[in-house]
């Protein structure tokens, strides 16, 4: 019987790597959190996660084949959908109905991206796939 998905080991430096991507968004979060900037300003626009993100992309074709592989796509989806969210908000800010509208949105993406770094740094220190998009 020949599986038709072939599962690598992952290098140790990826691990390594990964652990050092959520860390930086972390902190850009807290940077965010505990700063004059908004919490989700900071994680999209703040260096921490910028550099995160760069590492996702360049490192990411590395992990092709292991289970490490989830956690690169789950760190950059996490990334764009944050900044996807903060564009609406953005948009929605700008007219006087939308502002409480959008001030719940950003309170929910920031809990979001809250919720997928924990989770996902969780996954990682199991050594746990993530679920893929369908």
């Amino acid at each position: 019987m020949t599986d038709a998905t072939v599962v690598r080991e992952p290098d140790r430096s990826l691990v390594t790597t990964l652990h050092v991507t959520y860390a930086l968004h972390a902190v850009g979060l807290a940077i965010g959190a505990f700063g004059a900037a908004t919490v989700l300003g900071s994680f999209i626009f703040g260096w921490p996660s910028i550099i995160a993100v760069i590492i996702n992309y360049v490192k990411r074709g590395d992990a092709r084949g292991t289970w490490l592989d989830s956690h690169f796509g789950w760190q950059i989806r996490t990334f764009w959908y944050t900044l996807l969210w903060v564009v609406v908000a953005g948009l929605l800010i700008l007219t006087v109905i939308g502002i409480p509208v959008a001030w719940v949105l950003l309170i929910c993406a920031g809990l979001w991206v809250l919720y997928r770094i924990i989770r996902g740094w969780i996954a990682l220190t199991e050594a746990k796939r993530l679920p893929l998009p369908s």
